[in-house]
């Protein structure tokens, strides 16, 4: 963990000495994110990002026995992430009718860049 923690400095400091991003420009793109990260401390949107990650394509009802949450809960939060642009949803047309979840590259990025942070915060 701790390799991976000096990598990101590292790389941060060298953007910083090449002035490929001056400290206003990395300033706003922080603040840009407080709404991802708002979303992603949100109970369940970590879980429902990890399980896509995982299983790749998940029904609702697949999402629902995974995770074991109630069906309102979990379409909530599949529409607040696909808002933010974390999933997308496909509908198959029937019959029956089936939707299916996935992650988009934000998605996978996003649970991909999480990984350090969970594992730090458990350590």
């Amino acid at each position: 963990m701790e390799q991976t923690l000096k990598g990101i400095e590292d790389t941060l400091q060298r953007v910083l000495e090449n002035q490929e991003m001056r400290f206003e420009d990395l300033k706003e793109a922080l603040q840009s994110l407080e709404d991802s990260f708002s979303q992603l401390s949100q109970k369940w949107n970590l879980e429902i990002l990890y399980a896509l990650f995982l299983k790749s394509t998940v029904g609702f009802s697949g999402l629902k026995k995974i995770l074991a949450i109630n069906s309102r809960t979990l379409s909530d939060k599949l529409k607040t992430l696909k808002r933010y642009g974390f999933i997308e949803r496909n509908v198959e047309t029937g019959p029956p009718l089936r939707v299916e979840y996935s992650l988009t590259t934000k998605g996978r990025n996003t649970v991909l860049l999480a990984l350090p942070l969970l594992y730090y915060s458990s350590s």
